[in-house]
C-alpha cells in the first residue's frame, strides 16, 4: 500500500514538473497598477501578481507575455497564450471560455473640489468630461445623450493629469487607477467625493487551445477569493 501511494505521488509530481507554464497575455498599453511593461517583459503590477497566484494554484509556472491590444483576441484564439484577465466577455469578441466574475472595480466620475459638486450625471450636460480615447461610457451616453462632451486623452493616467493641471474639472476613471495615482502622489488636487457610475466584476478569458480547463481555473479563482489572497493583491495598489 505504501509503495503504491509513493509511486502515485511520484507520478503526480513528475506530471506537475513537466506541465508547461501558464501563459498570461497582458496588453502592451497597460499602465500601473494593472501592469508596467519593460520592453518585452511584464515587470510588475496587478496582472502579474494575479497570474502568478493563479499559476501557483494550478501547479504551473507563469509566463506573462505583452501583446498589443489590437492583437489580444487573435493571440488568445491562436493559442499564443492561455488566458487574459481583467476583461469582460462583451469587451473581447471570440470563442473563449469565460471564468466566473471576480475582479472588482468601479467606474467613477471625479470632480475638482474647486468647482461645484455635480448632483448627478445629468448635471454635466455640455461640460467637458475627461475620457480615454477608444473607450465607451454607456452610462454617461445614456444620461447625457448629445450633451456628453468628451475630452479624450490617450490613456487613463493622462486623463487624470489633465484634471491635476486644471485643464478639465471632471473626469471618468476607474477606482483602482485613481487610488494608485493618489497613493504615489501624482494626483494631489483636492476632489469631491467620487460619484460611482458603474460597478464592474471582471473575468478571465481562456483560450480554446489551453490545456487548463475552465473548471480548474474557476476552482483556482475560488481559492484566490475565498482565502483572501485577491483582496491582499488589490490592497498593494490602494
Amino acid at each position: 500500500m505504501l509503495g503504491g501511494a509513493l509511486a502515485l505521488l511520484a507520478s503526480m509530481c513528475a506530471r506537475a514538473e513537466t506541465a508547461r507554464p501558464l501563459v498570461m497575455l497582458v496588453e502592451t498599453s497597460a499602465l500601473m497598477p494593472q501592469a508596467r511593461i519593460d520592453g518585452d517583459r511584464v515587470a510588475e503590477g496587478l496582472h502579474l501578481d494575479l497570474g502568478q497566484a493563479l499559476a501557483r494554484r494550478l501547479g504551473r509556472d507563469l509566463v506573462a507575455r505583452p501583446v498589443p491590444r489590437k492583437r489580444l483576441a487573435e493571440a488568445l484564439q491562436r493559442g499564443e497564450g492561455d488566458l487574459l484577465c481583467d476583461y469582460q466577455s462583451d469587451w473581447l469578441p471570440g470563442a473563449f471560455a469565460w471564468s466566473k466574475p471576480f475582479i472588482p472595480d468601479q467606474a467613477l466620475l471625479i470632480g475638482a473640489a474647486s468647482g461645484p459638486m455635480p448632483s448627478g450625471l445629468s448635471a454635466l450636460a455640455g461640460q467637458p468630461v475627461g475620457t480615454v480615447r477608444g473607450y465607451v461610457y454607456p452610462e454617461m451616453a445614456d444620461a447625457l445623450r448629445s450633451g456628453f462632451q468628451r475630452d479624450d486623452a490617450p490613456d487613463a493616467v493622462a486623463n487624470l493629469q489633465k484634471l491635476e493641471l486644471g485643464r478639465i474639472q471632471h473626469a471618468l476613471t476607474g477606482r483602482r487607477v485613481l487610488e494608485y495615482q493618489q497613493r504615489i502622489g501624482r494626483l494631489r488636487r483636492p476632489l469631491h467625493p467620487p460619484l460611482v457610475v458603474s460597478e464592474v466584476l471582471a473575468q478571465c478569458a481562456l483560450s480554446p487551445s489551453s490545456p487548463v480547463g475552465l473548471v480548474a481555473l474557476n476552482l483556482a479563482i475560488q481559492g484566490l477569493v475565498g482565502e483572501g489572497e485577491l483582496n491582499r493583491l488589490l490592497a498593494k495598489y490602494r
